[in-house]
């Protein structure tokens, strides 16, 4: 009998304790809960304050870091999945917003240089079939055609010079060089990818532009070559890096079995190495074109500002303007439809480097299809 009551006992505490564990989870889950519903209407509340440029943005957003603050001590984990789910969220918005503002920005230019096929209006044919920039003396003119030929010269000539330097060294850095000078040359690659564009823009006037305008007979300084040339060494450091570690990541397995049926070290680079790198070494070309048209201050330095085209088209030996230099030389002055005509020059930019972006992924995407691999 004392047997079963002490059972019994046993029982019944053991149920109290559960009621109450359960009864902390639920007032813990209720806590968490409210916290997390405080920290998403501040942050909305932050949000919508700052698209109307209100001054109590402010007051929403300390609420969103006090209630972050108390969650983080108190419910670690949760309060962790929220920050970081609205930090991504936030990026995304930032892009977002970041795209359409660009684009809505260029609506007003894009009617103005509307013209007439066959009785039909097409908005912002002008910009792309006139070659004449003249935001000055009427009728003005906005054509974003001899900056586009500006910037497609200087990409072509920057990675003519950096696509297969920075392969090569990426090639014998990975391949051929001892540890010892691996460890030495990489470093000092990557601090060079750390220079800022001005200073190679600097460099390329005050050196290369006057050696340029003396050996060619050129009147006033600013070729396409040598600002080509310049981008091209910018972009050297993120071809090397990025291919180098491509090269690396071949599995070491592949190159054994090559050497093992008697090929070269030459042969194994050329025939194994290189093409199942493919993707990664392309990435890195790729990344080096981005570089190369998005250069803003080395072209704005060594350009003559001039928006109009070269004659002959090809003549590399003079240069006028590119999109980026165009932004960066007006921007201060610009409003009205001159303005909207920059934010043209930004959405053509935009375009084309999400274009080589997704061209980038999609020849990663064939190699790995081709390879039945990750590299």
């Amino acid at each position: 009998m004392a047997q079963t009551t002490s059972d019994e006992t046993r029982a019944e505490t053991l149920a109290r304790l559960s009621r109450r564990l359960r009864d902390f989870v639920d007032d813990a889950d209720r806590e968490a809960l409210a916290v997390l519903g405080v920290m998403s209407v501040a942050l909305l509340a932050a949000l919508t304050g700052f698209l109307l440029v209100s001054s109590y943005t402010v007051v929403p957003f300390a609420v969103f870091l006090v209630a972050a603050g108390y969650g983080w001590l108190r419910h670690q984990e949760l309060t962790a999945r929220i920050l970081t789910l609205a930090m991504t969220v936030s990026t995304i918005l930032i892009l977002v917003l970041i795209t359409a503002f660009i684009f809505v920005e260029a609506v007003p230019v894009v009617f103005y240089e509307s013209a007439t096929v066959a009785g039909i209006s097409i908005p912002g044919l002008r910009l792309f079939t006139q070659a004449q920039w003249d935001a000055v003396s009427p009728p003005i003119r906005y054509s974003m055609v001899p900056m586009i030929h500006g910037t497609i010269m200087v990409t072509i000539i920057a990675t003519v010079v950096a696509a297969p330097l920075g392969v090569a060294a990426a090639l014998f850095l990975s391949e051929i060089a001892p540890r010892t000078v691996r460890e030495l040359v990489k470093p000092g690659v990557e601090i060079l990818a750390g220079i800022p564009s001005i200073v190679y823009g600097f460099i390329g006037f005050t050196v290369l532009s006057p050696w340029a305008s003396d050996q060619f007979k050129i009147l006033g300084q600013g070729t396409y070559l040598f600002v080509g040339i310049v981008v091209g060494l910018m972009a050297l450091p993120t071809i090397v890096s990025v291919a180098e570690d491509a090269l690396n990541s071949v599995p070491e397995s592949m190159k054994s079995g090559s050497l093992a049926v008697g090929t070269t070290d030459w042969q194994t680079m050329t025939s194994i190495t290189l093409p199942a790198a493919f993707s990664g070494v392309s990435a890195a070309v790729l990344l080096g074109v981005g570089r190369a048209i998005g250069e803003t201050m080395a072209a704005t330095v060594m350009l003559r500002g001039v928006p109009k085209l070269t004659d002959p088209l090809y003549n590399v030996f003079y240069g006028q303007e590119t999109l980026t230099s165009l932004i960066a030389r007006n921007y201060g002055e610009a409003d009205g439809l001159q303005m909207d005509a920059l934010f043209v020059a930004g959405v053509i930019l935009f375009v084309t480097v999400l274009a080589i972006s997704v061209g980038s992924q999609y020849i990663e995407w064939r190699m790995r299809k081709k390879f039945g691999g990750d590299v």
